[in-house]
């Protein structure tokens, strides 16, 4: 039940997200003339259609054959052709002297046009075109439509989620209704308002057709990370994301959704799980600065080169954890680095990652020859399971085998050590009892930046130590690290020399590699500053 609360709430504060603002000009256009029961129409139109699309759209989609894209095309024309109605008195009357002689009905009732289903209409198109930004609860429910594993608790949550929605801009639909309707200088200037209201339904129809409202939307969340934080902050909590994974699809035996929203691709033109239909293919998610994903990589690349002239595809998916790991150029640079040669797909809006509704680096989804995901992994190890899947399924699509399997070590952890630790504001823990700070620091979401002087000691217990590392504005800087108050000496990690770290570039830095699991305090100095540090992981 808690659920459903957290789905109506984060619903009502859509209002507030840039993502809606796009359609509020739309709604107000569409609602301020007619008669009372106009606004109604409009509101139930949005809720109505951008539900049954998001709970089945995918299902017609695929069984019609239809590219989402048609519909979309379809409501941006109708609203051009309501804009064109208001704009210009004359193709507006020819417009309903046209729908009068279609449907005869509503030549003898007006207010079908003006009143409910006019709006609805409206609403309707509307809704085609509207992409609510989608927090935690919204991504899971699109996550269940796109693998058509949609079920009662999935369409239970989409109608608290668009009743909360449908509230706040039935609202607004109306006041702009009252005011309208009920100004006395309005009546005797219905013909230009409509026109103003035309207007503006034309521009915005250009600005969706054009993805200009995206941009803008995308553009004011990256300028005010802190407002975006605030709205998905009803989502965040512990309770709503532990029943979400309950309502999780299955992550075996399911229809495999598509590769999708890609910004750009390395080692490959763009590759569909469509057009590999027949090859067995592996989905690899990760990120460059990870460890875990990192000690992955030398196995995955190691089926790839075993594997690729017997019919397996991997497709690494690369989604980023942090603002930096987004740039095509360190992600080709982090490529190049780890000998990387299977497909690369940039996944830097997480459309991929919410598609197969992933949590985790890394998480491998191996799908067969049919398009069906038959074996999934999440985090490091048990490789040799996954490599004889891998096998298993090239077996049964009928494709030769080597005989030999692949030998890569098995770099994965088996001692308990220091958990995976952020120190931004986002995810970071201002009370961690493991870190202190000393001098001065800038706090940001995803990192805390030094400056000269400063300092920052912390407690683990593992064998090896990495930071995610930021030289401040791509200026190199020198971190001096001390492990129990003395230079590391053979004990420093591989990116430390003579006691220091050069920072020169934005990604992960090997701090401490030691011979034995223990616990040791890590003291880390910024003479200059200058350093943006991210997150601590350990091995």
């Amino acid at each position: 039940m808690i659920l459903y609360l957290f789905a109506f709430l984060s619903g009502l504060v859509t209002i507030f997200a840039p993502c809606i603002w796009p359609i509020l000009p739309l709604v107000l256009s569409s609602s301020a003339t007619g008669g009372r029961s106009r606004p109604l129409g409009v509101t139930l139109g949005i809720v109505i259609v951008f539900s049954l699309l998001a709970a089945v759209g995918s299902l017609i989609f695929d069984l019609l054959g239809l590219n989402a894209d048609v519909l979309r095309y379809l409501a941006i024309a109708i609203l051009v052709l309501m804009g064109v109605a208001m704009l210009v008195p004359r193709i507006g009357a020819a417009l309903e002297t046209l729908i009068s002689r279609v449907l005869p009905q509503l030549k003898q009732d007006d207010s079908s046009r003006t009143g409910f289903w006019g709006g609805f209409v409206s609403g309707a198109a509307i809704g085609l075109i509207w992409t609510p930004c989608a927090g935690p609860i919204l991504a899971t429910v699109i996550a269940l439509s796109a693998t058509h594993q949609f079920s009662g608790g999935g369409f239970a949550l989409l109608a608290a989620y668009a009743v909360g929605v449908a509230i706040p801009l039935f609202a607004f639909a109306t006041l702009g209704n009252v005011i309208f309707t009920r100004m006395k200088w309005f009546n005797r200037y219905t013909g230009r308002v409509q026109q103003v209201f035309g207007a503006v339904i034309l521009l915005a129809a250009l600005a969706i057709a054009t993805n200009v409202d995206k941009k803008i939307s995308v553009e004011l969340l990256n300028r005010f990370p802190a407002y975006a934080q605030w709205l998905n902050r009803i989502e965040s909590q512990d309770a709503v994301q532990k029943s979400l994974e309950a309502l999780s699809v299955p992550q075996s035996n399911v229809h495999a959704p598509e590769i999708t929203k890609i910004q750009t691709w390395f080692n490959s033109p763009p590759l569909t799980l469509a057009a590999l239909r027949g090859k067995v293919v592996l989905v690899d998610f990760w990120t460059y600065t990870c460890i875990n994903c990192i000690r992955t990589l030398p196995h995955v690349e190691g089926w790839y080169e075993k594997y690729k002239d017997a019919g397996l595809v991997i497709i690494g998916v690369h989604t980023p954890e942090f603002e930096f790991e987004k740039n095509p150029a360190n992600v080709k640079a982090a490529i190049a680095q780890y000998g990387i040669t299977y497909p690369v797909a940039l996944d830097n809006n997480y459309g991929t990652w919410q598609a197969f509704s992933n949590r985790y680096w890394p998480a491998e989804y191996l799908i067969d020859a049919e398009g069906h995901i038959r074996h999934t992994h999440f985090g490091e190890g048990d490789y040799d399971e996954t490599e004889q899947s891998i096998r298993a399924l090239l077996k049964e699509a009928g494709h030769a085998l080597p005989m030999e399997t692949t030998a890569v070590a098995d770099t994965t952890p088996d001692q308990r050590s220091t958990p995976e630790t952020y120190l931004g504001s986002y995810r970071g823990n201002p009370d961690n009892p493991i870190i202190q700070l000393g001098g001065k620091w800038d706090v940001d979401d995803e990192y805390i930046e030094a400056s000269a002087g400063a300092s920052l000691e912390l407690k683990f217990v593992a064998s090896k130590v990495f930071l995610v590392i930021h030289p401040v504005a791509g200026k190199a800087a020198t971190v001096k690290v001390l492990l129990d108050g003395q230079d590391p000496g053979a004990q420093s990690g591989a990116d430390v020399k003579k006691g220091s770290v050069n920072v020169t570039e934005p990604r992960l830095y090997e701090l401490i590699n030691l011979q034995q699991h223990g616990s040791h305090t890590l003291k880390l100095i910024c003479p200059d500053g200058g350093v943006q540090f991210y997150a601590f992981t350990f091995g």
